[in-house]
């Protein structure tokens, strides 16, 4: 028979305490398989990181082994269903954590058939690719199953960035109550050591030390036996000491070396798994089973069966209580984990979690009421009892006090919140109460400072930005000013060499731009002629001014001509004896007959001298008779005319663009268009035969120039066509359009805007079509 190897004394750890055991009265029998709760309560955060998301939704039918819910990030762990049934919620529920808040959890309703999902276990491990195996781990959802709940994949990581010298096998289990891991090491040695080999493949150690309290006689002598004959495995007894489970204070057991502060044993080349975790890794790998269950002790005064289960994960904690004989008289305080580090739960209804390592359902006398805190005496009981050689009695203080400083000086987060300083104090202090309050406020306000960084951050990025923009604009700004004044100088400089009659050449700045030149230019020609007419009014022979039948007849003459031109390229392109080349021919022929007599109608009324329309003085001004007073029918007589006249131009453009896109509505608007005409003549017609006949008057005695009386009777107004209105309203838009155009030049040339060239193309371009239409006639 081999026996363990007894630890030397030389690496044993200061401080630490022996509070009562109370081990034996759930070893007594073999770990039992719970029968199948009707319901399971699984939260998606049973680990450290970040919460799993879920993969399911409510109304799912699910079978054993099935991912409910993934892994979201890097460090995370995915959850599995521990039977097979049906999503029946996703909710907030209880879970078993010392702050008492609720979390997502996932509500299986158990259909009693326990059916597997499809298994895919590993046929050979030593010729599978390493990382294939650490993801079937990670798939798994394994993580540390002695409290920490460490994803057991992102720890085999961090092999890549250290050399693994010594894997140490987590045995010690210290906890007062707690026999998961012992029974675990007696009946499942076997899985143990597999896992054990699957880990040596992967982290390829120098070593294995397997670190066991020498309270456990039974588990060390099995291990023993199993690994006599596995070269590179070695069993080690430790002396029961709390908290020897601790892993920094393992390490420190066995190999003597002391993980360094702000660091984590990989760093030194050592890496820990607890046995639990090992032989969920077996399981995994060999079996191809993810974890949905662990070994949980179920113990305390208030359960007549203090034993050890199976118990799947998601198991509310009273069916295993009531499997266990609870006590309901009896029972009073509900704890998960040991008395030293676990805490108290408000309720049974709580599930199993991965990290429920026990269950202790105490009575009161058992666990009667902590007695009221009292003054520190400074008597240094939690100094000697601190396996990690802080200054507990400093921490308090500086914890009270909330010196956060102080807290960090003094190695806060060195502490494992073993309980030890608690467990010794006469005074009764909840030392590691203030010291997780301390912790978690340090990092609360750490959060907020980077937040606040992160803000400034952004907000002096913003102004920087807006600043940027800021001075990009002022540049520009000064650009366009410098620019418009330099434009403005040479009009003048220009305007003052043509009035003065000599040329001069422009600034080089208006030089280096050709359109700014051309725009110089024309100013310059503009001013010379208008200091020109300034200079001699007399010479220039004034203007003849056109009647309004002349101004018609121009207007008639110019729209004859271009269709004639028009016609005649058309017929300059059509073949000779082609069956519309003799209609074009009578057209022309038309045409140039109109073009004839509207020349000579033209002709005579420019040969009658025009009405004298300007006053040749004060007098005649003064002689010019009064506008008569209208009354209230005559204005509204005009008012209405006004409106029909208007709504009559309106129906013509409306007219005008129908046609121009070849509308539907062209045959509807023109009859519109008649019926407003029809109504304008008839209302004439209504208001004259409404008016009274006007007496018989005498003139006014007005100085009319004598062509005036001699002049020939006005003929009548010629009916225009179609096409000759569509081309009067289409013409006088596209002069509309070039004085519009015109206007956002000049404002442009007097704000300095650098949109000039746009604008002086578009003018140009304006000028253009309209002269086009004019020649082509439309």
């Amino acid at each position: 028979m081999t026996a363990a190897i007894p630890l030397k004394t030389l690496h044993d750890f200061p401080g630490g305490v022996h509070p009562e055991e109370n081990k034996a009265q759930s070893t007594r029998t073999p770990i039992a398989t719970p029968p199948l709760a009707s319901e399971y309560i699984l939260p998606l955060n049973q680990h450290s990181g970040a919460a799993a998301q879920p993969l399911v939704a409510v109304g799912d039918k699910v079978l054993k082994g099935q991912m409910l819910a993934r892994a979201s990030g890097f460090v995370s762990a995915p959850v599995h269903a521990p039977t097979s049934g049906t999503i029946t919620a996703i909710e907030m529920h209880s879970v078993p954590h010392w702050s008492g808040l609720e979390e997502p959890c996932l509500i299986l309703a158990a259909d009693g058939n326990d059916r597997w999902c499809e298994l895919s276990p590993v046929a050979d491990y030593t010729t599978a690719d390493q990382e294939e195996l650490v993801q079937r781990i990670h798939d798994a959802g394994v993580v540390g199953l002695g409290g920490a709940g460490f994803p057991a994949a992102v720890k085999m990581a961090s092999r890549k960035a250290s050399k693994i010298h010594t894997l140490v096998v987590n045995g010690a289990e210290c906890e007062p109550y707690i026999t998961a891991d012992d029974m675990l090491m007696r009946e499942r040695a076997a899985q143990l050591i597999s896992g054990i080999e699957i880990l040596q493949h992967l982290l390829q150690p120098e070593q294995v030390m397997i670190g066991i309290e020498d309270n456990k006689q039974e588990a060390l002598q099995i291990l023993a036996e199993a690994c006599a004959d596995k070269p590179g495995i070695d069993v080690y007894s430790v002396p029961t000491k709390y908290p020897s489970g601790d892993a920094q204070r393992l390490i420190w057991l066995l190999t003597g070396k002391e993980v360094p502060n702000d660091a984590r044993s990989v760093d030194i080349g050592i890496l820990c798994y607890n046995v639990g975790t090992i032989v969920a890794i077996h399981d995994a790998i060999i079996e191809g089973k993810p974890l949905i269950s662990r070994i949980t002790t179920i113990t305390g005064e208030a359960v007549s069966q203090p034993q050890n289960v199976e118990a799947l994960i998601g198991t509310p904690a009273y069916h295993l209580l009531r499997f266990a004989g609870l006590n309901v008289d009896a029972f009073d305080t509900l704890i998960q984990g040991g008395p030293m580090m676990g805490h108290t739960l408000d309720t049974d209804a709580v599930p199993v979690t991965k990290l429920t390592n026990c269950l202790i359902a105490g009575t009161r006398e058992e666990f009667p009421p902590a007695p009221p805190a009292q003054a520190c005496i400074r008597c240094g009981l939690c100094a000697e009892a601190c396996p990690i050689s802080l200054l507990p009695q400093q921490l308090y203080w500086y914890a009270k006090s909330q010196n956060h400083d102080q807290l960090e000086h003094h190695n806060l987060f060195d502490c494992i919140e073993c309980g030890a300083c608690s467990y010794v104090c006469p005074s009764s202090i909840p030392l590691v109460q203030y010291y997780r309050a301390g912790k978690d406020e340090i990092r609360t306000q750490k959060l907020r400072s980077e937040k606040a960084e992160r803000s400034r951050v952004r907000f002096e990025h913003r102004q920087e930005r807006l600043a940027t923009i800021e001075a990009e604009k002022e540049a520009r700004r000064k650009a366009n000013a410098e620019k418009a004044r330099k434009l403005k100088e040479a009009k003048e400089a220009a305007a003052q060499s043509a009035a003065t009659g000599t040329t001069e050449a422009a600034p080089a700045a208006v030089e280096d731009d050709p359109v700014k030149a051309a725009l110089a230019r024309a100013q310059a020609r503009k001013a010379a002629r208008t200091a020109g007419a300034e200079a001699a009014p007399a010479e220039k022979p004034a203007k003849p001014q056109l009647s309004p039948r002349q101004k018609e007849l121009k207007i008639q003459l110019s729209m004859a001509k271009a269709q004639l031109k028009k016609s005649e390229r058309a017929l300059a392109q059509m073949e000779a004896g082609s069956d519309q080349h003799s209609t074009l021919q009578s057209t022309i022929t038309q045409f140039q007959q109109q073009i004839a007599q509207l020349q000579q109608e033209y002709d005579s009324a420019a040969e009658a001298p025009a009405v004298q329309t300007k006053p040749a003085s004060t007098e005649a001004v003064a002689a010019k008779p009064k506008k008569p007073v209208l009354s209230d029918a005559e204005k509204k007589f005009k008012i209405e005319l006004a409106m029909k006249k208007a709504a009559v131009k309106k129906a013509e453009r409306a007219l005008a663009s129908a046609e121009e896109s070849n509308s539907d509505d062209v045959e509807s608007l023109r009859a519109d268009l008649e019926q407003k005409r029809q109504e304008i003549t008839a209302f004439e017609q209504s208001q004259t035969q409404a008016q009274p006949k006007p007496e018989a008057a005498e003139p006014a005695p007005t100085e009319i120039a004598p062509a005036a009386e001699a002049a020939p009777k006005k003929p009548s107004k010629p009916v225009l066509s179609d096409a000759e209105k569509k081309f009067k309203i289409e013409l006088a838009m596209k002069k509309a359009a070039v004085k519009k155009a015109e206007r956002a030049l000049t404002a442009a040339q007097d704000s300095g805007s650098p949109d000039l060239e746009a604008l002086q193309t578009d003018l140009e371009q304006k000028r253009q079509d309209m002269a086009t239409f004019e020649q082509t006639g439309g």
